[in-house]
This record gives C-alpha cells, structure tokens and sequence, in this order.
C-alpha cells in the first residue's frame, strides 16, 4: 500500500512536472500583443498576434487619421530650416498612447485612437542649430524608481540622450545634465568628430545601450583611412552616467587586436552599429550587428581578419563585456555588412529547441546561432574564395557559408544573370559587362583606370547597397517562418579600386562605384525586390515572390507583359498572425536609386503562407519606417510612417470601419 502510495505521488509530481514545462513552453511561445520596442519588442521580431484585421476584412481597412511630423510652429520660427521627409521612426505604445519622434528628432506622444497630440519635446535652447535634426528607428520606455513609479521614454536627438518623463514630456531632473547625457566620444579617440545616430537606444533592465556613428577626421570621403571606431556604450537609466563602452576595433591586451596587423587598430574606424540592436532580457543579453571598416575595398593596410568588424556581438548588458562573437565575413573588401536587427526567437530542429538568432548580412546569407553561445545551429562551412590580384592585399583564404537556410538573393554575376528580356536587351547587357570582372561570390575588388575599353572593376551581386538592408527580416515566433526582404543591384554594383592621385589622401587606392545601366534599367535581370520565406524549423525556403511592378512598365519592357518585377527599395514589414504588410519603400530614403520604378505608394497585404497578394491600397507617399500595430478600445490599428521628396513626412493610420 505504502508503494502504492509512492507511486501515486511520483506520478502527480511528475504530472505537476510536466504541467510546468508545457505552461513554460506555451508562455515561451505565446507573444506580447503590445508593441512595446519599436522592432514589436526587445526581440525585433516585428511581429504582432493580433488577427482583426485579416485575410478576410483586409480589403475594408481605410484611413483613420493622419497627423503631420512636420512642425508648423518651427519651420515659421526658422526660416532655413531643414527637414527631410526620410521619417524613420516607428512609434511604440504604452497604455494606449503612442510614443515616438517627428521629422525633427523631437520626441512626441499622441493618442493611439485618435492621433491628436498629448506633448511634444521642446527645444533645448531656441535656436537654429538646436531646431535642426531627424528621427532615429525609435524611442524606448523604461520604468522604474521607487513603486515602479518613473516612467521614461528615451531618445537620441543630435549628440545626446535625453530621458523625458512619459506622462509630460518634460526632461527629468538628475539624467545627466538638465535631462540629457552627452554622447560626444571623447575617450582617447583625437579623430571623433560630431556623434549621430540613426538607430535609436534599447533599454535592458536599467542599462540604456546606445551606439552611434561619429564623423571625424577620416570621414573625408574613401580616401582617407584614420578614422575613430564607434563604440558601444551603455549608460545608467537613472543617473544618466556612463557604466561602459566596449571598444568594437580591440586596444591592446583585448581579444582580436592581433587580428588587425600592421597596427592597423591605432586607426581604424568607421566600424560600429548603425543598425538596431536587439536584446534577450532573460539572458541580460545586448546583440549589436556590426559593419565593415574604414573605406572598405582596399584593404592592405589592415591585414587579417579584422575584428569585430562585421561580426555579431553578445555583450552582456550589464557590464558591457563580449560574451560571443561571430563573424560573418572576414577582412571585408566588399561592404558586405551585418544589417537588419539580429531576429530573436525560439525553433525546433530535429526535435531540440534552440534559442535561435537570426543576423543578416548584406550578401543574402541568413546567419542562424544559437544566442546563448553564438554556435551555429547548421553548419557554417569556411570555403576557399577567389583571392585578390591587388599588390599588397591579402585577401582571407576561406569565408564563411551557411549550409542552410539557403541564400535569400543573386550571389555572384554569371552571364546568365544578365538582362534578357529582349535579344537586344541581352546584347547590350553582355557589350556592358566585357568591361567588368565577373564571377562568383567573394569575387575581389579590381583596379581599375576608368577609360574606356579597360576594366572598369569587379561587377558584384549583392552590391555595396546589400541584398539586405536595416528594413530585412520578420519572425514569426508562432510558426518559426522567417521573411527575408531583399533587392537586387540597388547601390554601386561594382567594386573597383583606383589610384589615388589627392595629395591628402592616406590610402593608396579606393573605392569607386559605378551603375552600369541600359537606359536606366539594371543590366541584371529581376526581380529587383522580393521576399523570401524560410521554415527555420528545417532550414528551408518556402517560396519567393516580388514586392511591386518595379520597371515592368519601362519603355523597353512596358509591351512584353513581364510579371511584377519587384522594388530596390527598403521597405520595413509588419507581421501578424494571418497576413504581412509591405510597402514599397520612398525616394526620400537615403541611398534609393532615383527612378520612379524604384520607388511607390502601393502597401500590401500578403498572404504569408503564399506570398500571394491578397489586398492592396495607395498610401499619402511611400513608406520610410517599420509598420507597426496595437489593438485600444477594441479596435485594430496599423500605423506606418510616410514620406518623399515631394511629400512631407507624415504618420498614418488604417483601421477597419
């Protein structure tokens, strides 16, 4: 009876067990409806589980409100104002209200139901030079203080980080000075000029990370190498003191200094994150994708791997020491940087689930870890790549390829990839590319003279642009599917290096790009814009579709009834439970090829099973920020910001009826 009893009691404990473990897995797995980072959450999976708006009610959605990121008041006061319409915020929201900063950089709150203001950030001092700014990715939120009671939303507006109070908007007292920290790098680095930031600060526990650029002495064009190395720093949420920078090109005694030979880390620069950071708040984990160095094409002046140039960092957030690494290219020659946020979810491969990150790099390859330790979840293999001709370069023998997923866009340049939608297309296409270096992935840069008939450099797919961009990636933590966004020849598409002749110039060769073109079309064929899916459950692509007609109604083409042909652009997607928002990016986004084709109004629905459209509307402008979407008073709200070079940046919500 005794036994019996035993029995009983381990199988209730055991019951008790597993009840645990399934309620663990299933609040693991269940996502936040609040979008409360401006990537969704901490995760940047830009994914929300709200479903009332869906694949049956989309074609109702209309236009609720819209409000102006462009101040009145201010453009009035200041006559030479500048404001661009490149608006790249996407708001959060806290208790229904919306937080996020206009086309000024200047922090705003306004109703979630109605759009109308409740505060907006005043000037620190009324004058012009304060009066100008833009808009980082977002702001953060953070609470605190004594019962929780100290409500902050963080910024980054010219050189400093401001702490506003969230029910005000007031600077609050004892954050640095009069409400703002200094973000001007001063330490030990003589060749720091002006810091600026696109990305916007992460809150973890009560460390706020802050990266930056900063453009100093070597920030002269290509031709300069010395430039100052723009670290990570993270400051406390309270004070607004400086806790730590961790230095992205190592000092002696740190790891990978020897990894920059000839010295070459006394100088470098140019290297940092302009790209969001996300973070595993669990683990007190801060992801950081970094980019290439100084002037990237020529390299001999900087032999070896060059870390941590364009590699993922873990830092542990806290204390702003490197937990891992991964470098995703070595000794970069190409530009081929980590962009887009370092994704964050959890899959199951083989039956083990794994703490998955998901970085992107400009090369179209989906880079998998697991984020506790940095190790891949599939195999990366190191593969011997073409070497360089260059006097003086020593190109890195191997490179790293992921065997699965598969890449997301054209790698390399074969006569195959070139323009053949006509004969006389195809002819073109090809007298073009006898002028260039062709070849595969990795193929390096070449010298070049510039005059006609002799090599005009190495033509490169991805180009320096990037099949990714910060606008790639969503996860959906539900199913495992992640989107890869995509664009194919946007940016200068080859990489040749020159003589310089400058006698300012402290770099022998660098970089200079071309866009071989036919009457304005690439000399590749398309798509130029897709999405692609991938189950990272099995490391498999689903399917790809185009995002927009791109040049499809080109003179050349407009007869040949061609499919949608896609947009280079850099749209940001919203993910929901049924379906994925797209826009089709704006000209006003820096680095946009400028021809109507490469731009447009058109926001989409798509079915993310598919990839088939299943609805579409024309916007005020096109898109310049990550949608984003919440649920207040019952209804569903999709906000999405918009700009051009002929239209003010403006927010604009849909809804159903």
């Amino acid at each position: 009876m005794q036994r019996f009893r035993r029995l009983i009691h381990c199988s209730l404990a055991l019951s008790i067990v597993v009840i645990a473990a399934v309620a663990i897995r299933s609040q693991e797995r269940t996502p936040t409806p609040e979008w409360r980072y401006f990537g969704g959450d901490k995760a940047f999976t830009r994914y929300s589980p709200l479903d009332q708006i869906n694949r049956d009610n989309v074609k109702n959605l209309r236009i609720v409100w819209r409000r102006p990121a462009v101040s009145d008041e201010l453009t009035q006061a200041f006559a030479d104002l500048r404001v661009n319409a490149y608006l790249r915020s996407t708001p959060i929201i806290i208790d229904g209200r919306l937080y996020t900063q206009n086309a000024h950089g200047l922090v705003v709150a306004f109703d979630g139901e109605s759009g109308k203001t409740v505060w907006e950030q005043e000037l620190f001092a009324r004058t012009q030079e304060e009066a100008n700014g833009a808009a980082t990715r977002g702001v953060d939120y953070w609470r605190g203080g004594a019962n929780n009671a100290d409500k902050r939303i963080f910024a980054i507006r010219g050189e400093y980080l401001y702490a506003l109070n969230a029910e005000t908007g007031k600077p609050v007292p004892g954050f640095g000075e009069q409400g703002r920290a200094s973000l001007h790098f001063q330490e030990n680095q003589p060749l720091a000029g002006r810091f600026s930031d696109t990305t916007g600060p992460i809150v973890v526990g009560n460390v706020v990370v802050v990266t930056g650029n900063t453009a100093g002495a070597g920030d002269t064009g290509t031709f300069k190498k010395e430039a100052a190395p723009e670290d990570v720093r993270g400051f406390d949420a309270q004070s607004g003191k400086l806790l730590w920078t961790f230095h992205v090109v190592p000092r002696p005694g740190e790891f990978g200094v020897d990894t920059w030979g000839n010295d070459s880390w006394k100088i470098a620069g140019d290297l940092g994150a302009w790209n969001p950071m996300t973070a595993d708040e669990e683990l007190g984990y801060v992801f950081i994708p970094l980019t290439a160095p100084t002037a990237s094409a020529w390299g001999v002046w900087r032999p070896g791997d060059n870390l941590f140039a364009d590699s993922i960092v873990a830092l542990d957030a806290k204390t702003g020491k490197r937990v891992w690494h991964f470098q995703t290219v070595h000794h970069n020659l190409w530009e081929w940087e980590n962009v887009g946020p370092a994704m964050l979810g959890d899959i199951t491969v083989d039956g083990r689930r794994i703490k998955a990150l998901m970085q992107t790099n400009k090369n179209a390859f989906l880079f998998v870890l697991d984020r506790r330790t940095g190790k891949p979840v599939w195999p990366i293999e190191e593969r011997p790549v073409p070497q360089s001709n260059v006097p003086g370069e020593r190109t890195s023998p191997t490179q790293p390829f992921p065997t699965k997923p598969p890449a997301f866009d054209r790698q390399g340049i074969s006569d195959a990839d070139l323009i053949d939608y006509t004969p006389e297309l195809k002819a073109k296409a090809r007298e073009i590319a006898k002028d260039f270096v062709i070849g595969p992935m990795f193929t390096p840069p070449s010298i070049t003279t510039e005059e006609p008939g002799t090599n005009r450099g190495t033509l490169m797919q991805p180009g320096s642009w990037g099949a990714a961009n910060w606008n790639t990636g969503a996860f959906d933590p539900e199913t495992g599917m992640y989107y890869a966004l995509s664009a194919s020849l946007p940016g200068p598409s080859n990489r040749a290096i020159k003589k310089m002749t400058n006698p300012d110039a402290t770099m022998e060769y660098a970089s200079v790009g071309t866009f071989p073109e036919i009457d304005g079309l690439p000399i590749i064929k398309g798509p130029y814009g897709r999405i692609t899916a991938f189950n990272l459950n099995t490391g498999t692509q689903v399917w790809t579709a185009a995002n927009g007609d791109g040049p499809r109604y080109h003179p050349l083409l407009k007869d040949l009834n061609l499919p949608p042909l896609g947009v280079p652009n850099r749209p940001a997607p919203l993910l929901t439970k049924t379906l994925l928002f797209l826009g089709e990016g704006s000209n006003a986004v820096s680095g946009t090829p400028q021809k109507d084709w490469a731009w447009g109004k058109k926001f989409r629905a798509y079915d993310k099973a598919t990839g088939n459209v299943i609805w579409e509307t024309e916007l005020p402008s096109g898109t310049t920020a990550g949608p984003m979407t919440y649920m207040l008073k019952g209804k569903q709200y999709i906000v999405v910001a918009v700009g051009a070079r002929d239209h003010p940046a403006e927010y604009v919500a849909l809804a159903l009826p």
